[in-house]
């Protein structure tokens, strides 16, 4: 069972990555910084915004409009932080 958590937590891990470097391409993008037309650069746009949009959209619509602002993705990190700070303390002593 430890092995699993493990590798949950290696998951959220990963995952935490991936939010993070969805909005700094979405930064990076809106600020023409990246070639758009790029073919590369738009698959790895398209991959970030695949991996990150299900659990982002549900967010945005439940937070209140804040303009251009979008803290949807730190909403996400903070729920990602509960949920392996909850593996941690509260199921990982329980394993063994």
């Amino acid at each position: 069972m430890r092995a699993i958590l493990d590798v949950v937590m290696l998951i959220l891990n990963i995952y935490w990555f991936i939010i993070i470097a969805s909005a700094i391409f979405s930064w990076l993008y809106a600020f023409n910084v990246v070639n758009s037309g790029n073919q590369f650069v738009g698959m790895i746009g398209n991959f970030l915004h695949q991996a990150t949009e299900p659990l982002l959209r549900p967010i945005r619509r439940v937070m209140p409009n804040l303009g251009t602002i979008d803290i949807s993705p730190i909403v996400l990190l903070i729920g990602i932080y509960f949920l392996q700070q909850v593996i941690i303390h509260y199921i990982y002593p329980n394993v063994f």
